[in-house]
């Protein structure tokens, strides 16, 4: 449905065997909150060699990340393997999946913090309100981490301040000077 509507897609896959296969690459590192993170991305567009490749409509790139994370001297990894409709360069699919991962984010910060996915309304303009409603409040608490305590977590500041009566007002003014 995607493809026959003119859109394109990046899909997570589980695995992707990609052995032998020359691959364009790109490496970025990162420091966020006293850990240091290191992703690798590989792309290709050549997909000769790849079985089952007409089985999905307009596939054009195939990729991966390698993600190193060290904290505390201490590192994990892990590969993400990629399938997408669009050509894309290992810088793109950096910046692609970034954007993924801020959006489920977001939805685990929703669901975590508001409990959205145990929400039982039925009417749909107050479920479209309360959306709106808790949205506002998690950019309110980026704009606040932003602008006041960069490197405390979002999950933090809400606690701290709109789940706690007494600290909303200060909160808000703070905001709006």
């Amino acid at each position: 449905m995607v493809v026959e509507e003119k859109g394109d897609y990046l899909l997570v896959v589980n695995e992707l065997l990609v052995q032998n296969q020359k691959l364009e690459q790109c490496t970025r590192k990162e420091f966020n909150e006293r850990r240091i993170e290191k992703r690798t991305a590989y792309t290709t567009t050549k997909m000769d060699w790849l079985q089952g490749k007409e089985k999905c409509k307009k596939l054009s790139t195939i990729g991966a990340i390698y993600t190193e994370f060290t904290k505390n001297g201490e590192t994990s990894r892990e590969w993400h393997y990629y399938i997408s409709s669009r050509k894309l360069k290992p810088e793109e699919l950096l910046k692609h999946a970034r954007l993924e991962q801020a959006a489920e984010s977001m939805h685990w910060l929703l669901d975590v913090h508001f409990q959205e996915d145990k929400t039982k309304v039925w009417d749909m303009n107050v479920q479209q309100n309360l959306n709106i409603m808790r949205k506002t409040a998690l950019n309110l608490a980026r704009e606040y981490k932003n602008r006041f305590e960069p490197r405390k977590a979002i999950s933090g500041i809400l606690k701290c301040n709109l789940f706690d009566v007494k600290n909303l007002v200060k909160f808000i003014a703070v905001l709006l000077r």
